[in-house]
C-alpha cells in the first residue's frame, strides 16, 4: 500500500464501510477483525509497530495495540484509544446506507461516523505529521472490541496490561469537550423460589410474588439511602440512580407463584465500588429471608463497568481543557476509560463527535469537526512525546 496515496478521505470511508457490530444478542453480533485489519495494515505502514490480540473467549474478534517510536522500561507515552465495534442498526430507520459514508449538509453520515470509528482516521492523520524518530515518548493507538456489549476487550487488556502507557485520549463522542468523569453502571437480577400451589388456600404454597414486593421495597428504601449518602454536582443527574426494569413472576391467576425474577440496573457515582454495592445487596436479602420459607439468588446480567474520575490536576486534563477551551465535564454514559485507570492510565474521554448522534439512525459527524480534532491531538503529541 502507498500510504502517501491513502487520504483522511479513503480511511472514513473504508471503515465505515466494514461492518463492526456488536450485541449481546447472536443474530446481530458480528467480528471486528476487518476493521483491525485494516488499520493493523495501515499503521504498519506508517511505521507503527502492531500487535493484534484475539479476545481469548472470542477469537474471531481481537483488540490491536500500536507503538509509534521507541519503547523502552522507561517509556511513558500517550494512547489514542477507541473501540471498533458499533451497536446494530434498523434499516428501516435510515435514511442513508449505513455502511456508506455519505457526504450532505457539512456532515458525514454513516454507522460509526460519530461512535466511533472515525476517531482512528483522524488519529492517524494527526500522527502522520510526526517522524518516530523525533518522539522522547512513544505514540500509541488502540483498537478494542466489544465496548458496546461485553467490554471483553477492555476487560483481555486489564489481564495484560499496558506498561509504557501513562497518558490516554479515548475518542468516544464528547463535542470536544474533554470528560473527566462519568457514572458506573452494573444489571442485576434478584430470584425468588417459593413453593406453588392452589390458590383457594395461601397455606398451601409460599407466594414468591407476594414475596417480591418486599424486595422491591427494600431496594426502593436502599436507593434514598444512597441518594442521601452520595451526590456529585458534577453531573446532571447528581446522584446515584436504581431503576425497576424488568418482573415477571408466576404462570396462571389461580395458582400461587413459585418463582418471581427482578432485573434492575444502578448507575454508580464516582467513589462507589460495585463490588460493595453487590455485597450491600446480597446483606440485605439475607435479612429480608432468613427466617423465611422462601429461597433466593442474586447474578449479575453483566460484569458491570466501573464509574470514571480522572484527577483534575493530571497533565493529560490539564492540556485537554487548555487546548479545547473548555473545562472537563462529567457524563451519563459508560466507557472503556475505568478500565484504563485500573492500568494507571491518566484517561481523558475526548473525541469530535456528539452523544445526542451515538445509536441513532442518520449517524453523523459534523465536517466542521474534522479539522479541529486533528490539531488537537497534534498538539497532544507534541507536548507529550516530543
Amino acid at each position: 500500500m502507498n500510504t502517501k496515496r491513502l487520504t483522511l478521505s479513503t480511511m472514513l470511508h473504508q471503515l465505515i464501510a466494514t461492518p463492526s457490530m456488536s450485541s449481546v444478542s447472536p443474530e446481530f453480533d458480528t467480528s471486528n477483525r476487518e476493521v483491525v485489519e485494516l488499520l493493523a495494515d495501515w499503521l504498519e505502514d506508517f511505521g507503527f509497530k502492531v500487535e493484534v490480540m484475539p479476545l481469548p473467549k472470542q477469537p474471531h474478534k481481537a483488540n490491536l495495540l500500536a507503538s509509534y517510536g521507541a519503547v523502552n522500561d522507561q517509556s511513558r507515552g500517550l494512547m489514542f484509544a477507541g473501540h471498533t465495534d458499533t451497536v446494530p442498526y434498523d434499516p428501516h430507520s435510515w435514511h442513508h446506507d449505513p455502511f456508506q459514508l455519505t457526504e450532505r449538509d457539512n456532515r458525514f453520515y454513516g454507522l460509526g461516523t460519530s461512535d466511533m470509528k472515525s476517531f482512528f482516521a483522524l488519529a492517524i492523520e494527526a500522527a502522520r505529521r510526526f517522524r518516530p524518530q523525533a518522539l522522547r515518548q512513544p505514540l500509541f493507538m488502540l483498537a478494542t472490541a466489544d465496548e458496546e456489549s461485553s467490554m471483553e476487550g477492555a476487560l483481555s487488556l486489564v489481564e495484560r496490561g499496558c506498561p509504557h502507557v501513562r497518558y490516554a485520549v479515548i475518542g468516544e463522542p464528547t463535542g470536544l469537550k474533554p470528560v473527566t468523569a462519568h457514572k458506573g453502571i452494573m444489571m442485576e437480577a434478584i430470584r425468588l423460589m417459593g413453593r406453588s400451589g392452589h390458590s383457594s388456600n395461601p397455606a398451601l404454597g409460599v407466594n414468591a410474588l407476594e414475596a417480591m414486593q418486599l424486595v422491591i421495597a427494600d431496594l426502593l428504601q436502599w436507593r434514598n439511602e444512597l441518594q442521601a449518602k452520595f451526590q456529585d454536582e458534577r453531573f446532571s443527574v447528581p446522584v446515584p440512580t436504581l431503576n425497576l426494569g424488568y418482573i415477571h413472576g408466576g404462570d396462571n391467576p389461580n395458582r400461587i407463584c413459585e418463582q418471581c425474577e427482578l432485573h434492575f440496573d444502578l448507575r454508580a457515582l464516582p467513589g462507589m465500588e460495585l463490588h460493595q454495592l453487590r455485597g450491600q445487596i446480597r446483606e440485605r436479602l439475607h435479612r429480608l429471608f432468613r427466617h423465611s420459607a422462601i429461597r433466593w439468588e442474586m447474578f449479575s446480567l453483566c460484569q458491570g463497568t466501573p464509574p470514571l474520575h480522572t484527577d483534575p490536576g493530571s497533565p493529560i486534563v490539564q492540556a485537554a481543557e487548555h487546548h479545547c477551551r473548555h473545562a472537563s465535564q462529567a457524563v451519563a454514559f459508560c466507557t472503556e476509560g475505568p478500565y484504563l485507570t485500573e492500568l494507571g492510565i491518566d484517561t481523558v474521554i475526548l473525541g469530535p463527535g456528539d452523544i445526542d448522534q451515538a445509536h441513532q439512525p442518520d449517524e453523523y459527524l459534523a465536517l466542521d469537526r474534522i479539522e479541529p480534532t486533528i490539531e488537537l491531538l497534534s498538539r497532544l503529541i507534541r507536548q507529550f512525546c516530543l
